[in-house]
């Protein structure tokens, strides 16, 4: 099949176009399914992985990619919950373990693999699981948002953000976002009760205006050190500081002097640890962003699609952050 791999840890020029051996279910693993890609999403830590390094130890070349969207075309033995022709999204693979989605075709367990929501085309189910799992760990399982609280959620237009306003929106919080100048509009479409133009304002000061002074009840960072640090100083007491990155060494005083609850989201742990339930508990979360969109309360925005090839394009613009919301791959035509 054709794929896109990455030779060596480095630029996007290491990311090429090559034939590699198809995937098949093997006897060992009866609940495998095999899937013909028809779109891959592109998210930050492929670009990470691609700087740094594979997470797994798989060898190189390796095919990146965590999320995928196709059709099943072939059933292991003993699966029991797809058959061939259905459509299914999933994260799954790209990190040095399991080969990833930037190909043609993938073999998964059935486990992992979520039904894809209806009414949505490959390209926007693509667009999904990583931010989808992050954005509802984020904000429910770590943050303990409900319909009394205010969240304040940075990078209100990315891939995490702009999903991660609505979910917060369904929950019945008030919904404060830092986006860029040309993004107040996308913002508030998504629901957005305030937007902060982090280029032209202080987000800390603007905040602190919006809550009387007490901060925000939960605040998600998915920028920077710096960004996190500063957040700090605009979380309400006892409230809830939530990242997706390692902050470094920061000064934590005001944090404890606040009793802040500081939280971590990697949604790839249980991937990397390989933590059955976790997994799990993660498609379940794909199975309750399928009944949102289903309903209307929830959409995936798509800034960019490009063919399989043009891979090392879609890394290049990702770091550039020239995109609204989310990159992705087309791997196939759909039928």
């Amino acid at each position: 099949m054709k794929a896109i791999v990455m030779r060596s840890p480095g630029g996007p020029d290491e990311l090429i176009w090559s034939d590699v051996e198809t995937p098949v279910i093997v006897i060992k693993s009866p609940t495998d399914i095999k899937v013909q890609l028809m779109a891959a999403g592109v998210n930050p830590i492929d670009t990470k992985i691609r700087q740094q390094g594979l997470l797994g130890p798989g060898p190189l070349p390796a095919i990146l990619g965590c999320d995928g969207a196709g059709i099943v075309m072939e059933v292991g033995p003993g699966v029991d919950r797809f058959k061939v022709g259905d459509r299914v999204w999933f994260c799954h693979g790209g990190l040095g373990l399991d080969p990833g989605n930037y190909a043609e075709w993938t073999v998964l367990d059935q486990r992992w693999a979520a039904p894809m929501p209806e009414s949505l085309d490959f390209i926007e189910a693509a667009a999904g699981p990583l931010v989808l799992i992050t954005a509802i760990g984020m904000l429910r399982d770590r943050g303990r948002l409900d319909a009394q609280k205010t969240v304040l959620i940075h990078g209100g237009a990315g891939g995490v953000g702009h999903v991660a306003i609505q979910i917060a929106k369904h929950m019945g919080a008030r919904v404060i976002t830092t986006v860029g100048t040309k993004d107040h509009d996308f913002a508030k479409s998504l629901g957005a009760d305030e937007t902060i133009d982090y280029s032209k304002e202080d987000f800390v000061v603007e905040v602190n205006h919006l809550t009387q002074g007490l901060g925000a009840d939960l605040v998600i960072d998915m920028v920077s050190s710096e960004v996190f640090s500063r957040s700090i100083h605009c979380t309400r007491a006892f409230g809830d500081l939530v990242t997706l990155l390692d902050p470094g060494p920061i000064d934590l005083k005001e944090a404890r002097l606040r009793n802040l609850r500081i939280g971590f989201e990697l949604m790839l742990t249980p991937q990397l640890r390989d933590m059955e339930a976790a997994r799990l508990r993660q498609v379940e979360m794909l199975n309750f962003s399928a009944d949102l969109i289903a309903r209307g309360q929830l959409r995936l925005e798509v800034g960019k699609v490009l063919p399989l090839g043009e891979a090392a394009k879609a890394h290049r613009l990702l770091e550039d952050s020239q995109v609204l919301g989310k990159i992705v791959l087309e791997v196939n035509p759909s039928p």
